[in-house]
């Protein structure tokens, strides 16, 4: 694949992204790396591949989660992306309207 190719591939793809779709990803990400919340003492064990997430894409959003794990989601796409994968890649744009699930699944301690 030429470069010319995979840039306008690229471009393609951040189109249809929003910066939504980047705040759920990181927030996928956190939990991701932490279902736990970061509550010491509790550990919750996730069949990831359940939820759809190859093991490739699975290491790309720990990752992620780790070294974003006490940001704000509203991270700009452009960081994000760079930081992504070509497989998470892929996959975060196939999957983008379908992450905000993640904080249904695993919600947040302090919610009523």
């Amino acid at each position: 694949m030429s470069q010319e190719h995979d840039a306008s591939l690229q471009m393609q793809q951040l189109a249809v992204l929003k910066p939504t779709h980047f705040a759920d990803l990181i927030r996928a990400a956190q939990l991701i790396f932490d279902p736990a919340g970061g509550v010491s003492g509790r550990y919750i064990q996730v069949d990831w591949e359940t939820f759809g997430i190859p093991d490739h894409v699975l290491d790309n959003l720990k990752a992620l989660g780790y070294k974003y794990r006490y940001a704000s989601p509203d991270i700009p796409g452009d960081i994000i992306w760079q930081q992504l994968t070509p497989e998470t890649r892929l996959w975060f744009v196939n999957n983008r309207d379908e992450l905000w699930k993640f904080e249904e699944i695993f919600p947040a301690l302090d919610e009523d």
